[in-house]
């Protein structure tokens, strides 16, 4: 139990000396009008005592039992004690232990019946027995009712804030989370499009390195695709890790879809690679499986410029909206033999995630001429069907 503060502690000791006094200066004038007058305890030993219950309360919560039957049993002395007595019993209340409560009331109510026989007062004999026993029961239920609801209180409010510790950790965890799905996106949209640029420019490498009887305007053509490969794959490089640096509300770049695979096509032309495109798409689908569709051509023209440089490439693409997105990107043996950039073994990983998403299903696999076929098949479902432009 957390420690109290020098004024939780002072005004609550103050509050007890309070409650005390109505019954101290009532005892002292019932015995006022007894023959001799109050005793000297009454007006020194009284106070006295009770400064020392109160001063002993400053360690209730270490010690709450002991603290409150000490001052309960010294409350039989004193009048000034008995808001001191309320007090520990109040305090043992909060802890909610019915054996300790019901231990600290029994004495209370036995201190208290001392305590008429120890001052004797005029008319005291006339009173029932049993009113001297319910009087300072009903004084002892009142203050172990007031210590249960301030032990419930506190027992909510720990569990408030245990929650919202608890939630915190929540919210800390999804942000970790988010972030470290954040990184895997980046990660994945840095491999498709350096992946892809920079094979392209090896391959064009590749071929100046072995094709002697090239012209010098073929020479120069290469040396430009090298140039411009390699200027592309730094803008989109900077695209992607822009991300990483954009203002929360500022919007990302469009990414690549369905309609860009045509200008894919012709950059891996451009470059030397013979790509044949067969679209017969009807339709556009949404934008995550547009981009999904994407990344799938560019990875597997990758791998084709990768494991087969001057291989015929054939890229198909069929599909209906309300059923499936059909892709097929199928290349044969590599004629030229040139030193292969080195792979990252993520490529068709990555891309296996990424059909995993949308609900598809992958298929790779060499074919017995020496080539390669890669198949996707991604669920399409019914929306707004919009016209897509054919590009071969």
């Amino acid at each position: 139990m957390p420690r109290l503060g020098v004024w939780q502690q002072a005004w609550r000791l103050m509050v007890a000396a309070v409650v005390s006094v109505p019954i101290w200066l009532t005892t002292l004038a019932l015995m006022r009008k007894q023959p001799g007058g109050p005793d000297t305890w009454i007006l020194f030993g009284d106070p006295l005592v009770a400064l020392g219950c109160l001063t002993v309360l400053l360690w209730r919560r270490r010690w709450p039992l002991t603290v409150a039957l000490a001052v309960t049993v010294a409350s039989t002395a004193s009048a000034l004690a008995t808001g001191a007595a309320l007090l520990a019993l109040c305090s043992v209340a909060t802890r909610r232990r019915p054996v300790e409560i019901g231990a600290v009331v029994l004495a209370y109510v036995i201190a208290s019946q001392i305590a008429v026989g120890m001052f004797p007062m005029q008319g005291s004999a006339d009173v029932q027995w049993w009113v001297q026993v319910v009087v300072p029961a009903l004084t002892a239920g009142i203050a172990v009712a007031a210590g249960m609801a301030v032990g419930a209180r506190r027992v909510e409010v720990r569990s408030l804030r245990e929650r919202a510790e608890s939630a915190e950790r929540e919210q800390s965890a999804r942000a970790a989370q988010a972030r470290a799905m954040e990184r895997n996106r980046i990660a994945r949209e840095m491999h498709d499009v350096l992946a892809h640029r920079i094979s392209l420019v090896a391959m064009q490498a590749g071929v100046l390195d072995h094709r002697r009887d090239l012209s010098a305007d073929e020479n120069r053509l290469l040396v430009r695709g090298i140039a411009e490969g390699s200027h592309q794959a730094l803008e989109e490089l900077r695209e992607v890790l822009g991300v990483l640096r954009a203002d929360p509300g500022r919007p990302e770049p469009p990414q690549p879809s369905l309609d860009r695979i045509p200008d894919l096509v012709a950059d891996a032309r451009a470059s030397g690679l013979d790509v044949r495109l067969t679209d017969t798409v009807a339709a556009t689908p949404p934008g995550g499986l547009g981009r999904t569709c994407y990344r799938i051509v560019q990875e597997a023209l990758t791998n084709a410029t990768k494991h087969a440089p001057g291989a015929v490439v054939e890229v198909t693409l069929d599909g209906t909206e309300g059923g499936t997105l059909d892709i097929g990107v199928r290349n044969g043996p590599a004629p030229l033999h040139t030193t292969r950039p080195p792979a990252s073994g993520f490529g068709l990983l990555g891309v296996g995630e990424r059909i995993t998403l949308v609900g598809g299903e992958l298929d790779h696999r060499s074919t017995p001429d020496g080539g390669y076929v890669l198949t996707a098949r991604l669920p399409w479902p019914d929306g707004p069907a919009h016209s897509h432009e054919k590009s071969a």
